[in-house]
């Protein structure tokens, strides 16, 4: 299901000296990086780092308000659809939330919200099942299946939309090495049609996996931003060695 190549591209994207405090912690310290269509950008980090909350501001779910300020920086899309930056990016939460409907209807719902045609989301749901591996699950109530099965059903109804960027946070952490391996499955399919994938996890055996690039961040700071292959093998900050090693930074 590739991308239609009449959508505006909205990459790439830009944070330039993004600085957030919240309560009075800083969670992000001077970000700059330049994620750019292709690779799948996996965010590293110990916990606590900012992982999640740079995903959030980067797909615009939390903008600069009172209650994160002081707030510094910017985060800009530099495509040519920049504009409708919006429609060409979707996001799947840790805790996914699905409607209390049929699994083909969860992933209908979104393009009913963008005002395809009635046949038109009938075929792209069909593809859609059938890419996710989902089609013996289409006619089940969608929070009654298992938690792996919930949170592919949330990624594939993302993938529905065509985003050019598709942001997750943290997607297997609950699941069983059975879900894991489906769901990683069902990224790589995504990545493969297209779509730029950017995530966060803490499972180190899963970035190696799925990562072409890698960002590490450690106390909000951006460390190191490289291919995949030559962090997990040379890192070049001493944070990202001891990370590797499994020790525990402060």
């Amino acid at each position: 299901m590739p991308r239609p190549e009449a959508s505006p591209e909205i990459l790439p994207l830009r944070v330039e000296g993004l600085s957030l405090t919240l309560g009075g912690k800083p969670i992000l310290r001077d970000v700059s990086f330049e994620l750019e269509a292709g690779p799948c950008s996996v965010i590293l980090g110990p916990n606590g780092c900012g992982k999640s909350m740079l995903l959030r501001v980067c797909h615009g779910l939390l903008a600069p308000t009172e209650l994160l300020a002081p707030t510094e920086g910017r985060v800009r899309w530099c495509g040519p659809g920049a504009g409708e930056a919006e429609r060409g990016q979707a996001m799947v939460l840790q805790r996914p939330v699905l409607l209390r409907r049929r699994v083909a209807a969860n992933l209908e719902y979104p393009l009913r919200l963008r005002g395809l045609a009635p046949n038109e989301r009938r075929d792209r749901v069909a593809v859609v099942l059938e890419r996710a591996s989902l089609e013996a699950l289409a006619e089940r109530p969608a929070r009654a299946l298992s938690v792996g099965e919930q949170q592919r059903v949330a990624v594939a109804r993302a993938w529905a939309v065509e985003p050019e960027v598709l942001w997750l946070d943290e997607p297997a952490s609950a699941l069983d090495p059975g879900a894991t391996r489906a769901l990683e499955e069902t990224i790589r399919r995504i990545r493969a049609s297209g779509t730029k994938v950017v995530m966060t996890t803490h499972d180190l055996g899963q970035a190696r996996r799925l990562a072409d690039e890698v960002l590490f961040l450690h106390r909000g700071r951006v460390l190191e931003k490289t291919a995949a292959e030559t962090f997990f093998e040379e890192p070049q900050s001493e944070e990202g060695r001891a990370f590797l090693k499994g020790e525990l930074l402060t």
